[in-house]
């Protein structure tokens, strides 16, 4: 399906160099008519892909919204090189103060991290009043999307640890440059079609470091979290004067983690409440499998009556019972189940850093079982 866009492609653009583009004055940026940044090269192939010229990008399919849906997402084809890339189009007139604040805080950083587990934008432009941004087409989706489309109940343990230290690596990047991510979760996952694993979502990131002070403790809730509530920590849901840290993070990926081998999310149907204080009081989460049920499926379904209420948007929904009987039939490794254990602790300096995470026995034990084959684990 070709979009028609010709309204867009007749408005003029005119580039301004990165070195015009600060922090302060990225927000007004945005809603300029004509702005085109263009982020220092890496590589052959930005070179070639970092232009502004809307013509130069042929929309073949929409492949997904995001963004509250202020954003339509495509697959394109950029014509002088023939190569696929993502194309994001976000017509600013609809969007608030605090989306623009959103969008300009991850375009800005998108330009200063370097790294291979961080999603890259190539281009970012503005058309009239749509904003463009051209990013590497990353072919599987994202770990989400692979949920959805194959593995509806669940990836094997060597799929979630390949996709779970790619991620963890870009955490880590953010961390040790004084970021929050506060957007965890398998739809912000992303996956190339060589097997390249980068961490996206950064619209909501939160910097410790101002004017060059680091802060020990975040009170600023994150914006637009509606929908990223079963993946956030107590201590961010509480929102009190204790604050919270970098350690957050690495609850959202013990979420992540369950919902990869669940093939749902946790506490994705709990009223808001209820998921509240089923963190701070309830048992731990964790991934379902035969060790799960080793003290009676009647007492899980108690223990976690209603978390288990649904696995998607646009998914079949089933029956607690019909869950437990298809999971029953997985087993997890211990060294998993530590792991997720780790991540879930209530207090957060007993969670683990990333970086200690990266040398956690269960990412010892897939690299050895899979020698890092991410490929050989996915769909062709």
């Amino acid at each position: 399906v070709v979009k028609d866009c010709s309204c867009i492609l007749r408005t003029p653009v005119e580039p301004i160099g990165p070195e015009e583009l600060s922090q302060n004055s990225i927000h007004e940026c945005l809603a300029d008519s004509d702005l085109a940044w263009i982020p220092p090269s890496t590589g052959k192939n930005e070179m070639v892909l970092c232009t502004s010229n809307v013509s130069h990008y042929e929309l073949q399919l929409e492949i997904g919204r995001k963004f509250n849906n202020l954003t339509s997402v495509y697959l394109a084809r950029h014509t002088p090189t023939g190569m696929q890339v993502a194309v994001r189009i976000t017509d600013l007139e609809d969007c608030s103060e605090e989306h623009l604040k959103a969008l300009q805080n991850e375009v800005v950083l998108s330009h200063f991290f370097q790294h291979p587990n961080i999603m890259t934008l190539w281009t970012v432009f503005t058309a009239g009043s749509w904003l463009w941004v051209i990013s590497p087409f990353m072919a599987y989706g994202s770990a989400r999307h692979l949920l959805k489309t194959y593995f509806p109940e669940g990836m094997s343990e060597a799929l979630i640890g390949n996709i779970l230290f790619g991620a963890i690596r870009g955490l880590n990047y953010m961390h040790q440059n004084g970021y929050v991510h506060r957007n965890i979760k398998a739809s912000h996952i992303l996956i190339s079609g060589d097997g390249l694993v980068s961490l996206s979502g950064l619209n909501n990131l939160y910097s410790l470091v101002n004017n060059g002070q680091k802060s020990k403790v975040v009170y600023d809730f994150p914006q637009f979290s509606t929908s990223v509530l079963p993946w956030l920590s107590p201590e961010v849901l509480r929102q009190d004067l204790s604050g919270y840290n970098m350690k957050s993070d690495i609850y959202s990926v013990g979420i992540t983690a369950c919902e990869l081998a669940n093939g749902h999310v946790p506490f994705q149907d709990m009223p808001r409440t209820q998921m509240l204080l089923q963190k701070l009081k309830g048992p731990t989460y964790c991934p379902w499998d035969t060790s799960t049920f080793s003290h009676g499926e009647s007492r899980m379904k108690n223990s976690r009556s209603g978390v288990d209420s649904g696995i998607g948007e646009s998914m079949i929904r089933t029956t607690t019972s019909e869950r437990l009987q298809i999971q029953s039939s997985k087993t997890f490794s211990r060294a998993f189940h530590n792991l997720v254990e780790l991540c879930l602790q209530q207090d957060p300096e007993k969670r683990p850093s990333a970086s200690s995470l990266l040398s956690h026995t269960f990412f010892k034990e897939i690299k050895e079982q899979t020698q890092n084959s991410l490929l050989s684990l996915l769909p062709p």
